[in-house]
């Protein structure tokens, strides 16, 4: 019986569909302003295993997940950099995508953009002022918080504990410092769409109710997020859909996977302390970046740090060699015929005591760290077992076991994703190499000797590999 942790009634649930066999799932995805850091992708990574093991226990999952594709981060960045709003959203939703098949995430059954959506916006913030919890104020519209008396159901927050600043915007045309936008009138350089109230955009919160309504219906099954998506983002979600379309409960199950740490400090990028998904994924092996992200309940915080990412690969290695082990006897056992032997039946029910082992854990609200605890035990016993085991069929059904578990974490053992280690090792030496080379560079050119400098750089571009220099220092890349 599968139990899932639910953020709205802080308890957890036995998980029942709203809907025969079909489980409708809604995760908030990026805003695609930056390059999503290693703390996103573990939100990428916990929803796409909690979709896959649903899908294992037999749900048929409609999976959405969105692009916020134009708010006020957007808006900046694009001014920043000279371009539009929708060039800098194609830039880093590409970016997404890229950092998705790293990942090895399942694509989603929508990915919509905010942007998609206007009239479905317009539309549920024309209801929430027809139904009396929304106001206009010089082209402006805001939700009327008091009004909505089950206002902080989700985060828990007394109504009189809420105020300006934190995470309430400030904003003097507010009835009440509560209030949050629902559309936002025009600004110089701003793109903006036409309104009942004025040409401009929508708040942020309302995309999510709209799309999860467009796509899933009301109420669905699952929503999805980061803890700080709690509030506000969330908690005003709800508060637009059951004020617009009078369900007072429009998700069945909220799940919030908590913050990823660097060396035990809260990641921020105010604070500089973070680290790119994209640099992580080039530094280490994509799926023991993987393997690091089960390794924590998927509620409880996450360390990100070398010593911890060293133990992914060292665990990731230890599964492939399982793999290697029991093709190796397989391999063998073609060769001079199968046997009976006492190892056989051992293998068998250790492949039984997984399964249900790793289900018993997943059960628990997905407990990845223990489901892997259950995966590690199994791989002791196919080293202690396969070389005595004279079946081959009792061998590919542990194979095919061991396979399909680890898939649900997002490893994929097949053959043709597998990176031998002399190959990792080859490109850590060939990254090195790049360095030292680098170094020397800089040094000729600190030394003045740009002819050598132009040397090394022409050298590495015949070689395929483009060197940049910016203000932090030099970059490269293979062209």
């Amino acid at each position: 019986m599968l139990k899932v942790y639910n953020t709205r009634t802080r308890s957890k649930e036995e998980f029942t569909t709203l809907e025969g066999n079909n489980v409708r799932m809604y995760v908030c995805g990026p805003t695609v302003y930056d390059y999503p850091h290693i703390g996103n992708a573990r939100s990428f990574a916990v929803f796409d295993t909690i979709r896959r093991y649903l899908e294992y226990k037999g749900y048929r999952v409609t999976y959405i997940t969105n692009f916020t594709d134009i708010d006020d981060k957007m808006i900046n960045r694009a001014n920043e950099e000279g371009v539009s709003v929708s060039e800098l959203a194609t830039k880093f939703i590409a970016e997404y995508l890229t950092i998705a098949k790293q990942l090895n995430l399942k694509p989603a059954t929508v990915n919509p953009r905010a942007t998609e959506h206007m009239d479905d916006i317009i539309e549920m913030v024309e209801l929430i002022i027809e139904n009396g919890f929304g106001y206009e104020v010089d082209g402006d519209v805001y939700f009327n918080v008091p009004a909505f008396e089950m206002y902080g159901s989700l985060s828990r927050i007394p109504m009189d504990e809420l105020s300006s600043g934190a995470r309430v915007e400030v904003d003097d045309k507010k009835k009440d410092p509560r209030d949050f936008a629902l559309w936002k009138a025009e600004k110089p350089g701003e793109p903006s769409w036409d309104s009942p109230w004025s040409k401009g955009r929508p708040g942020w919160h309302a995309e999510c109710s709209v799309m999860g309504r467009h796509y899933l219906g009301l109420p669905f099954d699952i929503h999805g997020g980061g803890q700080d998506l709690i509030f506000p983002h969330h908690e005003n979600e709800i508060a637009q859909s059951a004020a617009a379309y009078g369900i007072e409960v429009p998700v069945n199950y909220w799940l919030h996977n908590g913050f990823l740490t660097i060396d035990s400090e809260k990641m921020s990028k105010s604070e500089g302390n973070f680290s790119t998904a994209r640099e992580v994924l080039d530094h280490y092996d994509n799926q023991a970046v993987r393997l690091y992200l089960a390794t924590g309940q998927y509620r409880q915080p996450l360390d990100y740090n070398e010593n911890a990412m060293n133990q992914a690969i060292q665990s990731l290695e230890r599964i492939k060699n399982a793999v290697d082990t029991i093709k190796g006897r397989i391999s063998i056992l073609e060769r001079i015929g199968s046997r009976e032997s006492d190892a056989d039946k051992k293998l068998a029910e250790a492949s039984k005591r997984l399964r249900e082992s790793f289900e018993k854990e997943m059960d628990d609200d997905f407990n990845t760290p223990s489901a892997l605890a259950e995966i590690f035990t199994f791989i002791r016993e196919i080293n202690t077992l396969t070389k005595d085991v004279g079946g081959a069929a009792v061998l590919r059904e542990s194979l095919a076991v061991l396979t399909e578990l680890v898939g649900i974490l997002g490893i994929n053992l097949s053959d043709d994703t597998r990176i031998s280690k002399e190959v990792g090792q080859t490109l850590e030496t060939l990254r090195g190499t790049i360095e030292i080379l680098l170094e020397l560079r800089e040094d000729a050119r600190k030394s003045k000797d740009f002819a050598k400098a132009d040397l090394i750089r022409d050298r590495l571009k015949q070689l395929g590999i483009e060197v940049a220099d910016t203000k932090d220092g030099p970059t490269w890349k293979m062209s």
